[in-house]
């Protein structure tokens, strides 16, 4: 199965991956350089910490060399007209609860989930309920505490 991420998300990852390589892994190299050079490696903490750091690091580095090489950019803005009013990966989506209760939803990647932001995974159940339906129309979405029905109140690509 694909992984797919918004172009947004991409950046964010490309980002990271320079930081890391520019400012922190630099950093790390000095600080165990500067460990080493007091003598005694293997009852130096700072040495320890400092490689045990670099290491993180460089599997962070290396995640994201893989990650930003294999996931499918999808930017939602390319979505033709024919398919605004539908659900589709990338998708800002607002639906109402049979309670009333609003909530708004992102559909993104695995990369990009955020909660607090409303950012939901295309393979989360709620985004597989939303998926391929339109504005107007009501899907039964089963949570821990019971079945609910969602009404779609709008979907925008931004």
């Amino acid at each position: 199965m694909s992984t797919y991420i918004t172009r947004e998300g991409a950046k964010a990852l490309q980002a990271e991956l320079m930081d890391l390589r520019r400012n922190h892994r630099p950093k790390i190299v000095q600080d165990v350089a500067e460990a080493a050079a007091q003598g005694d490696r293997s009852e130096n903490a700072e040495y320890i910490y400092g490689k045990k750091k670099l290491r993180e690091i460089d599997r962070r580095i290396l995640f994201l060399m893989k990650r930003l090489e294999t996931v499918t950019v999808v930017d939602p803005s390319d979505r033709g007209d024919a398919a605004a009013d539908k659900v589709f990966f990338g998708a800002t989506v607002t639906v109402e609860d049979e309670d009333g209760k609003r909530s708004t939803y992102q559909i993104v990647g695995p990369d990009e989930i955020d909660l607090t932001r409303g950012r939901v995974s295309h393979r989360s159940p709620i985004a597989m309920a939303l998926m391929k339906r339109a504005v107007g129309e009501t899907v039964l979405f089963r949570k821990p505490s019971g079945e609910v029905e969602l009404t779609i109140l709008s979907v925008e690509y931004r």
